[in-house]
C-alpha cells in the first residue's frame, strides 16, 4: 500500500468517477479541491486528507483513509474513504431534484403532462395559513 497516491488515480479507485480520465478532466476543470485550493491530476495526497469534490449541485467532502491506486469493489470502498460531506449539501441537492422542473433548461421542449401538473401544484397550491 502506498503512502501517497495521485488524486485523479484516488478517486477512481475509490468510485467517485467512472473513468481516471474523468478524474483528470475534472481536476483540470477546478471541481476539485482540498483546503480551498485547486487540485492538478498529479497532485499526491494521503492519509487524513479531506478532498472535496464539485459534483452539481453540491461538494461532496472525502476524507482519505487508505491512498489506494488500483481500483476495489463498492463494499470496500467505506475502508478506503468516508464520506463527511454536511448534511445542508444533501438538502440542497433534494431541494433541486424538487424543483428540477421549475426552471427548465432552454431548449428541452414543451414540458410533458405530469411535469405541467406537478408545476401547477408547486407554483399555485400554497397551504393557507390560519
Amino acid at each position: 500500500m502506498a503512502e501517497e497516491v495521485r488524486v485523479d488515480k484516488w478517486l477512481w479507485a475509490v468510485r467517485v468517477f467512472k473513468t481516471r480520465t474523468l478524474a483528470a478532466e475534472e481536476c483540470k476543470k477546478g471541481h476539485v479541491m482540498m483546503d480551498g485550493v485547486n487540485l492538478k491530476p498529479s497532485r499526491c495526497i494521503k492519509t487524513g486528507d479531506v478532498v472535496q469534490v464539485r459534483k452539481a449541485p453540491i461538494t461532496l467532502s472525502l476524507k482519505v483513509l487508505q491512498p489506494i491506486e488500483n481500483r476495489v469493489g463498492a463494499k470496500l470502498v467505506p475502508e478506503m474513504m468516508e464520506n463527511i460531506t454536511p448534511e445542508d449539501q444533501y438538502e440542497l441537492l433534494e431541494l433541486t431534484k424538487i424543483s428540477g422542473f421549475v426552471d427548465r433548461a432552454k431548449g428541452t421542449g414543451r414540458p410533458t403532462k405530469k411535469e405541467r401538473r406537478d408545476l401547477d401544484t408547486f407554483l399555485f397550491d400554497i397551504p393557507e395559513e390560519e
